[in-house]
């Protein structure tokens, strides 16, 4: 086990992320040495990233929008979750290899735990990359549908997961669904398909910033339950913190840190 940890979130953009503040505070508090940074990279600062960690200039990283198949492509081994999702979100040193992991699912696994959903009510993912592969893997016990721009992309989104889910059109309301946004729409103050969350019966968006998307707010004025990705980033940020540091992973502080 390393006596300090030199860690990174790599994405762009980074700059909103509550990564830093949350992995710096489980430093502090259980007394560990070292650093956790957001860097915003290209494709060659990716590659240049896992030579990084190869070598050992970097202990671990997250990897977020757009690089997380990139991420995916460049690992040495993947985990089981990793591989099936076709994404990933965390990279380990390991013996000079880089491991991929994919936490996301066990971050949605928790947001969905902690909000009032309908428990019978289907579920509407909106998207086909890396986010989406890990909603439909981690809500997989329930009656799934999948929304995107391209149907053929969620075609063989879940041909590869192998999971029980049908495509759905985009921007086409299901009623009384759950939406789950696993999409970038609503980090810069766009809207999702208006029908689509007005025929909601809750709303997952895992987009977050420091004001409520818009989506959320057109899902509180209608009185859905509705959930934001923070508690998602919470948990996908406490499972990596876990695989980079072989420590649990202290929650209070972490959470703390996200509201602040």
């Amino acid at each position: 086990m390393a006596d300090s940890f030199r860690l990174a979130l790599l994405g762009n953009p980074v700059r909103h992320s509550r990564s830093p503040a949350m992995h710096n505070a489980a430093l502090r508090t259980l007394g560990l040495a070292g650093a956790y940074e957001a860097l915003r990279v290209d494709h060659d600062g990716m590659v240049g990233a896992a030579h990084g960690v190869r070598s050992g200039h970097f202990d671990g990283a997250n990897i977020t929008m757009p690089h997380k198949q990139l991420a995916f492509d460049l690992a040495d081994s993947l985990s089981v979750v990793a591989q099936r999702a076709g994404a990933v979100n965390t990279w380990v040193r390991s013996a000079g290899r880089l491991e991929g992991h994919n936490t996301d699912v066990d971050g949605i696994v928790r947001a969905w735990d902690s909000a009032s959903f309908p428990s019978d009510a289907p579920v509407l993912i909106l998207g086909s990359g890396g986010a989406a592969a890990a909603a439909c893997l981690a809500l997989h016990d329930r009656k799934v549908l999948v929304a995107a721009r391209r149907m053929t992309a969620v075609d063989e989104m879940v041909h590869r997961l192998g999971v029980d889910a049908t495509a759905h059109p985009w921007g086409v309301p299901l009623t009384g669904a759950v939406i789950v946004n696993a999409t970038p729409i609503g980090m810069h103050g766009e809207s999702l398909p208006t029908a689509v969350v007005a025929r909601a019966s809750g709303l997952f968006d895992m987009t977050y910033g420091d004001i409520p998307s818009p989506a959320i707010e057109a899902g509180s004025a209608l009185g859905i339950p509705t959930l934001d990705g923070r508690e998602m980033l919470l948990g996908q940020a406490m499972a990596s913190f876990t695989l980079w540091t072989g420590y649990a992973a202290p929650e209070a502080a972490m959470r703390a840190a996200l509201d602040g």
